[in-house]
């Protein structure tokens, strides 16, 4: 444990700049636009659609597909770049000194292009630009009588601080468990009770990608889209010294 512990520091990471973390920069590409695709395209199935899109088994529905498709995605991207496909979750882990800062910043550029692809994909595949049904799942305030966007902010900064607190104790070499099994199980139960719980307030982004790419293709961006590109990140800078000073073994 002393030995992983002394690896982990932050570092700017020249020596990672190799064919390694170009295979990993596809691989959270490829890994992002799946969730895009899948995951909001869920979303926008007309099966779906008619439960009811405020009913609470299309809440579920969703809840469900976003958990068990991240967690599948995870999976696929565990003997790679771990599957981040999320600039939050990247930050998180560059500030625990798990990744350096160019690996960072190559996964995020990664995520957002293979996010934007993805949108572009679901909205050409979907036909949106002809068809009478509008696209659904953009990240908004969906009841603002409720809420305002300090509440959307601060709900959506708890959610991505228990999705990343979920991947740090998945993570923890302390905890004699190995992540590679266990972490796809364990984010996507932690992603299908955030969308459970932020569904009927905000849509439930907790990834900076997922809470804009979409909303930008569609043409529904407006300023409360910067809520679910910021908060994530704040989500991210708070778990971290959280995590290390409340839920690490010392």
């Amino acid at each position: 444990m002393g030995d992983v512990e002394a690896k982990r520091k932050w570092s700017f990471g020249i020596d990672d700049l190799n064919g390694t973390l170009v295979q990993n920069f596809f691989a959270e590409l490829l890994g992002t636009m799946f969730l895009i695709i899948f995951c909001v395209g869920s979303a926008n199935s007309v099966a779906l659609l008619s439960l009811g899109a405020n009913s609470p088994a299309y809440y579920l529905t969703i809840s469900m597909a976003f958990g068990l498709g991240i967690g599948g995605i995870v999976h696929i991207l565990s003997s790679t770049s771990g599957g981040n496909v999320n600039p939050a979750v990247s930050l998180a882990l560059f500030l625990d000194g798990r990744i350096s800062l160019l690996v960072a910043l190559a996964y995020i550029v990664a995520q957002f292009a293979g996010g934007f692809a993805g949108a572009g994909i679901l909205y050409g595949l979907g036909n949106f630009g002809d068809n009478e049904i509008p696209p659904m799942g953009q990240n908004i305030i969906i009841i603002p009588e409720h809420i305002d966007v300090v509440h959307a902010f601060f709900l959506e900064v708890f959610g991505t601080m228990f999705l990343i607190l979920t991947i740090l104790a998945t993570i923890d070499e302390s905890r004699g468990h190995a992540p590679s099994y266990l972490q796809p199980l364990a984010v996507g139960l932690a992603i299908l009770v955030m969308h459970i719980f932020l569904i009927p307030f905000t849509n439930c982004a907790i990834n900076p990608v997922r809470g804009t790419v979409w909303n930008v293709v569609t043409g529904t961006a407006d300023e409360e889209t910067l809520i679910f590109l910021f908060a994530p990140f704040v989500g991210s800078l708070v778990a971290v010294p959280l995590n290390l000073v409340f839920f690490t073994k010392h």
